[in-house]
């Protein structure tokens, strides 16, 4: 049986938003990694990048929110709504940042990948700290297989760096704290952020979060550096790129589902894996691919018992729409078949 013009188009719409997310999201992790590793561009000063990026963010962010107005701000969003919600959102946001791409100073870009597997286990475990998740028995287990997968990959990393994972296990523990609250500040009031709001609420705030450790840590450090001329070219265009990463987010769950994305992740994760190996030479041993294949099937597993969940409470909440329309209906019935009855009688009583 042919597929008809309109669903090959959809399947080619959503295969291209899937191939722009990975590109873009590929580029990002590989571009901070160039910059930040001391043996490629050598400017070892991750705070620096990330306020960099949260610099260029909020300036496009407030050019399309307040100039040309293409995204509507939130027009519930108080000063005390911001500062009691907001501001520990973007606390965490720029917590996770910073030690993300600090990592890519010490380790590998593919034992961050394997690294970030953890982070449903992260998210999984605040959710029942913060009663937004129940405990499940069976699926605490898979989180357990998901932790045994990567310790095992950290067990056959070649170059192992423990300040490194130390820092690459804050930023995903940063992050899934920041993904709770989001859904527990932001969900539970009926706000909702897309990917240009959240920046134009959330960077700047990250920006002053970082000021602090940069005056401190990184500042001193710029300063004695003096051969070094910032390249407009260089982090211009690797700002654009974590730019437009946002912007790809949108579109990729806005158009497909986040279940398309956690399927896209995992690909780019792969391809991120290989191109490691063989582009940048880092060292691949078969016990890291062993476990990180372990914690793979986990993660999968976890993906599709979420997809499961919605399915079935979407069918609930249909099935008692449904049941509401048959009540709705029955009593539409009723008042009918006893209007009718009055209007019968009335009738009889006017022949008599």
């Amino acid at each position: 049986m042919a597929l008809s013009k309109e669903v090959v188009k959809k399947v080619a719409i959503s295969y291209a938003y899937v191939a722009i997310w990975i590109s873009l999201s590929f580029a990002v992790i590989v571009y901070n990694k160039y910059i930040l590793d001391p043996k490629l561009y050598n400017w070892p000063f991750p705070i620096s990048l990330t306020m960099i990026h949260m610099a260029f963010c909020s300036s496009l962010a407030y050019l399309l929110v307040r100039v040309l107005q293409v995204v509507e701000p939130v027009t519930t969003m108080t000063r005390e709504f911001y500062l009691k919600n907001v501001v520990p959102i973007g606390a965490l946001y720029a917590l996770s940042l910073w030690f993300s791409n600090s990592a890519y100073i010490y380790l590998s870009v593919s034992f961050i990948q394997m690294l970030k597997a953890l982070m449903p286990v992260a998210v999984y475990s605040l959710g029942i700290s913060f009663k937004k998740e129940t405990f499940r028995s069976n699926t605490m287990a898979n989180m357990v297989s998901i932790t045994l997968g990567v310790a095992i990959a950290a067990y056959g990393e070649a170059q192992f760096n423990g300040f490194g994972v130390l820092l690459q296990l804050g930023a995903v523990a940063f992050e899934a704290t920041r993904l709770v609250l989001i859904q527990i500040l932001l969900t539970s009031a009926g706000i909702k952020l897309n990917p240009i709001t959240s920046l134009y609420y959330v960077a700047p705030c990250c920006f002053a979060f970082l000021s602090l450790p940069w005056a401190v840590m990184e500042m001193p450090r710029l300063i004695q550096t003096s051969s070094f001329h910032f390249d407009l070219l260089v982090f211009g265009t690797n700002s654009l790129c974590a730019f437009a990463l946002n912007l790809a987010v949108f579109l990729l769950v806005g158009k497909t589902s986040a279940l398309t994305m956690n399927v896209a992740g995992v690909v780019k994760d792969w391809l991120l894996i290989a191109f490691s190996w063989s582009v940048i030479k880092d060292t691949v041993t078969p016990v890291n691919l062993f476990g990180y294949g372990i914690a793979f099937l986990g993660v999968a597993y976890y993906n599709h018992a979420k997809l499961q969940a919605m399915k079935a409470a979407e069918e609930a909440k249909t099935a008692k729409a449904g049941q509401g329309g048959d009540e709705e209906a029955g009593k539409l019935l009723e008042e009918k078949e006893s209007k009718n009855g009055e209007e019968y009688e009335k009738k009889s009583d006017e022949k008599n």
